[in-house]
């Protein structure tokens, strides 16, 4: 067999390949990294319930965490996120705020439900003014995505939940900004608005592109031995 190495293809396509396989396996860390955190998040979601922690309580180790919360629901004062889906579905997500036994008021998302739904009027079973105990997972606050909409409260329109902002609009400033909490659905039965289950999704997409990296990887020794091989520069005697 034969190799004689074309210079400056060499030159450029070693340094490219040593990049390529380094992505591949830092998105393999990536990947450990992530699964490993979804592991955490799920565990905290199934763990014993804790009381909401107080403003200025570091949520590091909080996020996703359960919480049994006791008092009443401010239902003249909830929102609706727009643009929710429910298998498929299109709907809103009721947004209302929740003032606890101890004084706090905490922003519970607590459910989707369709266009025909979103009026309190529409689903008067949902609209409990008495005290009452429910579950739910701590959430820190959502980011926006770049092509998401900004927020615009005078119209009705919430597409990012942001407690500062939901708190400032409903003119609310003992209000909680630091984390919001989902309810979390009791027993089968589906009720409205459908509260979040506790398994967590989270996206998990770095094996897909470690492959992607691996893959123009050998892509690129395929062309690398083809060159050579039409070239006339490799091959077997």
């Amino acid at each position: 067999m034969y190799f004689r190495p074309f210079f400056w293809l060499t030159f450029f396509s070693l340094p490219a390949l040593a990049i390529l396989l380094m992505l591949g396996f830092w998105q393999l860390d990536r990947l450990a990294w992530k699964t490993a955190l979804i592991e955490s998040f799920n565990q905290r979601a199934t763990a014993p319930s804790v009381v909401p922690p107080l403003p200025g309580t570091d949520l590091a180790e909080l996020e996703f965490h359960s919480l049994k919360m006791e008092g009443q629901f401010l239902h003249d004062k909830e929102i609706y996120l727009t643009g929710r889906t429910y298998e498929g579905n299109a709907g809103f997500h009721v947004v209302t705020p929740f003032k606890t036994e101890g004084g706090q008021i905490i922003l519970v998302n607590r459910g989707w439900v369709s266009e025909q739904y979103r009026e309190p009027e529409s689903r008067p079973f949902s609209v409990n003014n008495a005290p009452q105990s429910i579950q739910a997972i701590l959430r820190l606050p959502q980011k926006k995505g770049y092509f998401v909409p900004d927020n615009e409260p005078e119209k009705g329109f919430w597409f990012t939940l942001r407690p500062d902002e939901i708190a400032s609009h409903l003119s609310m400033r003992e209000m909680m900004t630091e984390y919001y909490a989902d309810a979390v659905r009791q027993g089968e039965v589906l009720t409205l608005p459908i509260a979040a289950t506790t398994n967590i999704a989270v996206r998990n997409t770095h094996l897909n592109y470690a492959l992607t990296w691996f893959g123009i990887a050998l892509s690129l020794i395929g062309v690398y031995i083809a060159f050579h091989i039409n070239a006339g520069r490799m091959g077997l005697k």
